[in-house]
């Protein structure tokens, strides 16, 4: 969803406030393509600071399916977006002041919610995902879930070249 910043740039620097609806339908990254589940309108709201910089505010709420790491089932992460950037159109990336954003999410006159939001999500994507903390994950022979039942695979036991260090905990338990 593109929102015209052509009244906040303009002479009378009147602020935007607006609530636009999220068109983002997947969210999509190297690692795959995850559902967007549900998600709240996103109340944006745009004010003048000084020459060409800008202070963005985005609120909004998305909920995403993540297969859990451990048995691949889907999980439903919550994302809040509440975010708030400080741009300044007048300078490229390069030449950003600290405590200024990058303003890739903008071009011409127009912000792109979905652009900065899917950003926002990026960085707060999380890093291991799991269904439960007591995930009990896939058996890595016939690739049943081990949270809904056993399988009938051989225990393929430990690695021969380690039995010395089996025995050394058999023998010495306080170690």
């Amino acid at each position: 969803m593109l929102i015209s910043l052509s009244d906040v740039l303009s002479e009378q620097h009147r602020p935007v406030d607006a609530t636009v609806t999220l068109e983002m339908e997947e969210f999509r990254i190297k690692s795959g393509s995850y559902p967007i589940i549900q998600k709240s309108p996103v109340h944006v709201n745009v004010s003048h600071i000084k020459g060409r910089e800008l202070k963005i505010q985005a609120e909004a709420e998305v909920t995403i399916l993540i297969p859990c790491d451990r048995c691949l089932e889907d999980v439903e992460e919550k994302f809040s977006l509440d975010c708030t950037r400080y741009v300044d159109l007048a300078a490229t990336d390069a030449e950003l002041k600290e405590g200024f954003d990058e303003s890739n999410y903008i071009s011409g006159y127009h912000l792109d919610v979905d652009k900065m939001l899917f950003n926002e999500i990026l960085i707060g994507w999380p890093t291991k995902v799991l269904c439960s903390d007591d995930c009990k994950g896939i058996c890595s022979v016939c690739g049943q879930n081990l949270n809904k039942g056993t399988c009938n695979c051989e225990d393929t036991g430990l690695d021969p070249r380690m039995s010395v260090v089996r025995d050394l905990f058999k023998n010495f338990k306080e170690v």
